[in-house]
C-alpha cells in the first residue's frame, strides 16, 4: 500500500480544497435533510457541486461529469467530509439507480434523466426487497405483465419493503417478476417508474432510532411504457447485480460514533467505585479491540484506494467493510448505553452526553446490517469470492419460481 498522494493527486486535492474553501458552507444548515429547508440546502450544494464538475467526477464528461478517476473522487469525498455539507439524499440514485440506468438503458431515457439527477433536480430510490424475500433479490414476487389491451405496456403489482428515501423519490427502479415458469434468477425485469403515480402508495416506517428513513411501497396495476424497461425482458438479475455491486460498495464506509468517541465519554463518566469508567479493566480491553478493527477496515480502504489510484479494479474483499462496521457500532453503542446508565437511554440531544449519538447509534445499527445486503450475504460473498470456499448447494437452481414452495 501507498499511503502517500502521488504528484498529480497532491495537485488535485490542492485544487479541491481550494474550491471547496471558497464554496462549501461553513456552517451547518440545519433542518431536515428529507424535507424543507434541510433539502433545499442539500438541492443547492448539488447543483453547485455539479456546475463545477464535482457532483460526479468519474462520469463521461457527457453525461455531466468531469472524465475524472476513482481516486480523485475519493479525493474530494475526503474533503468535503471536513465542512458542514447538506445531507446528501441523492447518494441511492446517482450512486445506485443512475447508473443502472447509464449501463442498460435507451439513449433517449439517458437524456431524460442523467442530468436532472447530477444536478439534484430528481431524486431516485431503489425498489428491491420485498417482505417474503428480504436481501433475496431473485425471490421477487412483485410481479409486471403486459397489459391486455394489446399495448404493449406492463400492469406492476406487489410490495417492496426497506425502500430508503420512497417518501421524497421522484422516480425508482424496481424489479419484478415476468416470467414465472422460469427460474428464479431468470424471470425478473427491471424498470424505472414515477413515483408520484397514483398507483404507487409509499409507506414510512417509524424505526426505534426516531427516524422513518424506510419505507414500504405498495403498487397496484401500476401501468409502464414498455420504453420504461431497463435491460432485456426476464434478464432483470443481470441489471440488478450492477445495482447490487454498486449499493454494497456505498453502504460499507464507516459510519455512526466510533471507538474515539467512546474513549472521550469512558473519561468523563464516573463508575460505582467513584473511578473514571476509562479505568475498568474490560472496558479497556472492549476499547482495543474496537481500536484494532477500525485500523484494520482503515488499511483495507486504503488498499482499495492504491488500487483505484494504480487504474485497477479493487476485489469483492470490499463486502468485508460492511460486516465489520455494522457489528462494530452496535457493538460499541450498546457498550457505551450500559456505560452512561440512566443517561443512555435518554434520546435527547440537549442532556445526552455526545448529543445521544450513542443512543443513536444503537437504534440505527440493526438497520445498518441488513442495508445493502444482510451479514449473512456478505458473509457468502467473502466465503466464496476472497476465500476460495465451495458455494452452497442451491436445490433450486433449477425450478421454476411458481413451484418453488412458500409458506411452509
Amino acid at each position: 500500500m501507498d499511503f502517500n498522494d502521488s504528484p498529480e493527486e497532491a495537485a488535485y486535492r490542492a485544487e479541491v480544497k481550494a474550491w471547496l474553501d471558497a464554496n462549501a458552507p461553513k456552517a451547518s444548515a440545519g433542518g431536515d435533510p428529507e424535507g424543507g429547508d434541510g433539502m433545499a440546502a442539500s438541492k443547492a450544494w448539488q447543483a453547485r457541486k455539479a456546475a463545477a464538475g464535482y457532483a460526479q467526477i468519474t462520469w463521461p464528461r457527457e453525461w455531466g461529469g468531469a472524465g475524472g478517476t476513482p481516486i480523485q473522487q475519493v479525493i474530494f469525498n475526503q474533503e468535503e467530509a471536513r465542512y458542514p455539507v447538506p445531507g446528501n439524499p441523492f447518494q441511492i440514485g446517482l450512486g445506485m439507480c443512475v447508473p443502472t440506468v447509464m449501463t442498460f438503458a435507451d439513449d433517449e431515457t439517458k437524456q431524460r434523466f442523467v442530468g436532472p439527477a447530477l444536478r439534484g433536480e430528481e431524486i431516485w430510490c431503489q425498489l428491491f426487497s420485498e417482505p417474503s424475500g428480504g436481501s433475496d433479490v431473485a425471490a421477487a414476487r412483485t410481479k409486471a405483465a403486459r397489459a391486455p389491451d394489446g399495448s404493449g405496456d406492463w400492469l406492476i403489482s406487489g410490495q417492496k419493503v426497506w425502500t430508503t428515501g420512497a417518501q421524497f423519490s421522484d422516480f425508482g427502479i424496481v424489479v419484478c417478476r415476468t416470467s414465472p415458469d422460469a427460474p428464479k434468477h431468470k424471470g425478473l425485469t427491471m424498470f424505472w417508474v414515477d413515483m408520484h403515480d397514483p398507483g404507487i402508495d409509499v409507506k414510512p416506517i417509524h424505526q426505534m432510532s426516531g427516524g422513518s428513513g424506510f419505507n414500504e411501497v405498495f403498487f397496484t396495476d401500476v401501468r409502464v411504457k414498455d420504453s420504461q424497461r431497463i435491460g432485456a425482458v426476464d434478464d432483470g438479475w443481470k441489471v440488478s447485480l450492477v445495482t447490487l455491486m454498486n449499493e454494497r460498495l456505498a453502504v460499507g464506509g464507516p459510519s455512526g460514533t466510533g471507538w474515539a468517541q467512546f474513549l472521550e465519554a469512558a473519561r468523563n463518566i464516573t463508575g460505582l467505585d467513584g473511578a473514571p469508567a476509562i479505568k475498568d479493566q474490560a472496558l479497556r480491553e472492549k476499547l482495543a479491540d474496537w481500536y484494532v478493527a477500525t485500523e484494520g477496515l482503515k488499511h483495507t480502504r486504503n488498499r482499495t484506494m492504491t488500487a483505484l489510484s494504480r487504474g485497477q479494479t479493487p476485489g469483492p474483499e470490499s463486502s468485508i467493510g460492511k460486516v465489520v462496521t455494522a457489528l462494530q457500532m452496535q457493538d460499541l453503542g450498546n457498550t457505551a448505553v450500559e456505560m452512561l446508565d440512566q443517561y443512555g437511554i435518554i434520546n435527547d440531544p440537549e442532556l445526552a452526553p455526545l448529543q445521544a449519538a450513542f443512543h443513536s447509534s444503537l437504534m440505527f445499527a440493526p438497520g445498518l446490517r441488513i442495508a445493502g445486503g444482510t451479514d449473512e450475504i456478505l458473509k457468502n460473498i467473502i466465503a466464496e469470492r476472497v476465500l476460495g470456499l465451495p458455494g452452497d448447494i442451491r436445490v433450486d437452481k433449477d425450478v421454476a419460481f411458481k413451484d418453488m414452495p412458500t409458506g411452509r
